[in-house]
């Protein structure tokens, strides 16, 4: 599988099972143009078999390679970007929880959920947009999002892209992502407030803003429940000093600890 197939596989299941309402941001958008994508995000368990290496391995075997480290510690996740040469394909955010970090509750009912994996599924780079691995009772679930919300949503969703982000430098109808805020306040999305609606500054190279999630139907043993899917996300880069004008392609941690919030109950 090709890089762009990857990505159009990811997009249409985030488009379908987590977030509906992209397409309809999609379309408020793009205006004449395509849409680029600046970044999207997965998250996993820091456990075999599906720990973050795991989820980067299809996009290393395509070109991808590191390109920062990041440390969540009131969240209890550690995380790392990487992005490929062409400069125009998105990149990739993968981040993990800290088991070890976790009470013995928590660590028991995911190792209950990831002895459940087939292993024959992980073969294929389908496992990235392919859900759940496992069942789950909703009664579990809520169990997870008591300690952890990031927790909760793995558990509940399995895998794909928890957000996809619009290249706010790219948008001719729009400068500043707080623009961007007030443009889908109108048309009645949320935005997710925690530590302020624009998110880092022209100071730290990086602004960015998401919808709060979407709320999905997801199917439990117990029964099916409304519960927060995924969001879209917004970015704005800013240029290095002495680097020619080559834009800042990291992420910084202090924002992005805000963006995981998005998926809040």
């Amino acid at each position: 599988m090709g890089v762009q197939k990857l990505f159009d596989k990811l997009w249409e299941d985030f488009n379908h099972r987590l977030c509906p309402s992209s397409h309809q941001i999609h379309q408020l958008l793009k205006q004449n143009e395509a849409l680029i994508n600046d970044h999207i995000a997965l998250r996993t368990f820091n456990c075999s078999p599906v720990d973050m290496s795991v989820l980067a391995k299809p996009f290393t075997d395509l070109g991808y390679q590191k390109g920062g480290d990041y440390r969540f510690k009131e969240k209890k996740l550690i995380a790392a970007h990487y992005e490929h040469s062409d400069p125009y394909l998105p990149k990739v955010f993968i981040s993990q929880l800290v088991l070890e970090e976790c009470s013995e509750e928590l660590r028991s009912i995911v190792s209950g959920l990831v002895s459940q994996i087939d292993l024959k599924k992980l073969d294929s780079n389908a496992f990235l947009y392919g859900g759940r691995l496992w069942d789950l009772s909703y009664n579990d679930y809520l169990t997870l999002a008591k300690e952890s919300e990031y927790a909760a949503w793995v558990a509940a969703h399995g895998y794909g892209a928890n957000h996809f982000t619009v290249s706010v430098n790219q948008l001719q109808q729009f400068d500043q992502v707080s623009e961007v805020n007030a443009f889908l306040k109108q048309s009645a999305f949320l935005i997710n407030s925690s530590g302020g609606e624009v998110k880092g500054s022209a100071e730290v190279f990086l602004e960015q803003s998401s919808t709060m999630a979407d709320k999905v139907e997801v199917h439990f043993n117990d029964g099916s429940y409304f519960i927060p899917g995924g969001f879209y996300e917004f970015a704005k880069r800013y240029p290095l000093p002495n680097a020619n004008g080559a834009l800042y392609q990291g992420f910084v941690e202090a924002s992005a600890d805000k963006i995981f919030e998005s998926t809040s109950r």
